[in-house]
């Protein structure tokens, strides 16, 4: 009974084996052709199009970017009250705001500057001094400034210092 179970094994040793060597060789190829047709298309721009991209996408933010036009403001300086760690703060700024409407934000920069030195003396010392209040207080700034030069004027409040010392 137990030379039956003994004749699969012996099957099993008398089956050839495969080398691998084709199998191999067929993958090296197909990674050299995918890889090759990858190359292909990013460098021709094919791929730019199949994904969605390419000069329309280009052509929307050159649209976007022609459009603003940049207001730059005075900088401020605030005297910081006495016993804090600071002095003083240096603040300045620029107004993003539509290209036609450029002259007429330039006209009321005078209010502008004086509604922000308002709030910015208004402001407690510890909350300039943290740097998670930065996102809070260029809102609030950006709110003034909407109010003063009207709505639909000034897009955004770029802050390209604020330094205190």
């Amino acid at each position: 009974m137990s030379k039956p179970a003994e004749a699969p094994a012996a099957d099993a040793d008398a089956a050839p084996k495969k080398s691998g060597k084709k199998g191999l060789l067929m993958g090296v190829l197909a990674a050299l052709a995918l890889g090759g047709g990858g190359f292909y298309a990013v460098y021709s721009g094919l791929a730019d199009t199949l994904m969605g991209g390419g000069k329309d996408e280009h052509a929307a933010v050159e649209a976007v970017v022609g459009k603003v036009a940049f207001v730059p403001m005075e900088p401020i300086m605030i005297s910081l009250p006495p016993g804090s760690s600071s002095k003083f703060l240096r603040f300045t700024g620029q107004l993003e705001v539509e290209p036609d409407r450029a002259e007429e934000v330039a006209q009321v920069m005078p209010r502008v500057l004086d509604v922000l030195n308002t709030y910015l003396r208004a402001v407690e010392v510890r909350d300039l001094e943290q740097p998670s209040s930065a996102a809070r207080l260029r809102a609030q700034m950006l709110r003034r400034v909407q109010v003063v030069t009207g709505e639909g004027r000034v897009r955004d409040l770029l802050v390209t210092e604020f330094v205190m010392n």
